[in-house]
């Protein structure tokens, strides 16, 4: 690939420079539209529970992070609201 291909600049996200290819690439606006925002979690399991979980991800036929979003929708939808607990 010759250099001419490549040129630095700003994508656009969070102030950060990066290689840009003159042509092709990603569109803006482009895409699957976002459900939400993104916030990356790191979570601590007993082997046994990372398991199940997986075994109930492939059971429902969803992706790890669906199953969550499930999860944590219906908890919160059962908790009761800030100060009747």
């Amino acid at each position: 690939m010759s250099s001419k291909n490549l040129k630095l600049g700003d994508p656009g996200r969070e102030g950060q420079l990066s290689m840009l290819f003159t042509k092709g690439g990603p569109r803006e606006g482009a895409g699957r539209k976002a459900i939400g925002v993104t916030r990356k979690v790191s979570l601590t399991l007993p082997e046994a529970s990372w398991a199940e979980f997986d075994a109930l991800c492939e059971r429902q036929g969803c992706s790890k992070s669906e199953l969550l979003r499930e999860i944590i929708r219906g908890y919160l939808q059962a908790a009761p609201p800030p100060g009747e607990g």
